[in-house]
């Protein structure tokens, strides 16, 4: 008599825990397991890799499994698809989205980029399929500079879908860009009053900052960059307080890298559960949808041909500058 997967796993391992069955089952059906850093512990920790939006393309680019979980939301579980066509990718939950790729919807982006042909369209990787299709390039958060610093200075650029980005980009290069009007939510959730007396509580703090922010709550930080960029800058930093904007799941990985350090998430304007700034969406993800998902190769990624080889073009041309 034989057993299914499912049977197996369940007679035999009811006394390990989900993260261990999560293990053990991703080493049979040959996954890897990809996590941001604003994903919940217990998932981080089941995570083959954990790292942000570039890290996380790089590692989707080159792996060898033969199904990739993607613990992060839809933009970039779209992202690992169309860089492996041929692979299973997989979401723990399918409506785990972003507001940022939200606020720029494919067709309203389209109109955009016809009215100014002659513009080259960086997008950051926080997009639809669809709308990376539309553009020239890819940037994230951690090379955006170096993206834009490689179009040729009399080339007009259009930079979606990230405003705030955007307009710190632009402060950083002395390029003047045709900017989408698009934001993050958590970013944008920031209190500046909240954080300029959260700094009065603990002078002897470094505020850090993620670039998605406001511009008021950039000006008061000493170092500004992506997830990767912030934690990086603490495990270097003598320095051992810091108040980190940005969504407060990075503290996890900041944290183990950085024992010592004290850390204490930037302040929201709304009150909430630990009032700082969540992702409602990367919280979707949880340890039960990971093993769920894994064990059944569903929900999973589907992108069309069409706009797959469209808009691995400029995902490609970002990886190959970011080498």
């Amino acid at each position: 008599m034989t057993t299914t997967l499912t049977e197996d796993i369940s007679a035999t391992q009811q006394e390990i825990s989900l993260s261990e069955k999560i293990t053990i089952l991703k080493r049979k059906k040959k996954a890897v397991i990809l996590a941001h850093y604003y994903q919940v512990p217990e998932i981080q920790e089941v995570a083959d890799y954990v790292g942000d939006s570039l890290g996380l393309s790089q590692k989707a680019a080159e792996t060898e499994a033969e199904i990739i979980v993607f613990a992060g939301v839809h933009f970039m579980a779209e992202t690992a698809k169309i860089l492996n066509p041929n692979k299973k990718v997989l979401l723990p939950d399918m409506m785990a989205g972003c507001s940022l790729a939200d606020s720029c919807p494919a067709d309203k982006f389209g109109k955009l980029v016809a009215e100014h042909p002659d513009h080259t369209v960086i997008t950051y990787v926080n997009c639809s399929a669809e709308v990376k299709a539309l553009s020239d390039i890819i940037c994230t958060s951690s090379n955006a500079e170096k993206i834009v610093n490689s179009i040729p200075k009399d080339a007009p650029i259009i930079f979606a879908p990230d405003k705030n980005l955007g307009k710190y980009i632009q402060k950083k290069t002395g390029r003047k860009m045709l900017l989408w009007d698009g934001a993050c939510i958590v970013h944008e959730a920031f209190s500046i009053e909240k954080l300029l007396k959260l700094y009065q509580e603990h002078p002897d703090s470094i505020i850090i900052a993620h670039p998605e922010s406001e511009a008021h709550i950039l000006e008061t930080a000493a170092y500004i960059g992506s997830t990767a960029g912030m934690i990086d800058y603490v495990k270097k930093n003598p320095s051992k307080k810091f108040i980190v904007a940005t969504e407060a799941g990075i503290l996890h990985k900041m944290q183990q890298e950085v024992p010592e350090a004290i850390l204490i998430p930037a302040p929201a304007e709304e009150d909430n559960t630990c009032a700082c700034s969540e992702c409602a969406f990367m919280k979707m993800n949880t340890l039960q949808k990971l093993y769920d998902c894994l064990l059944n190769e569903t929900p999973f990624i589907d992108v069309s041909e069409e706009v797959r080889k469209k808009a691995i073009v400029p995902i490609e041309r970002m990886l190959e500058l970011s080498k």
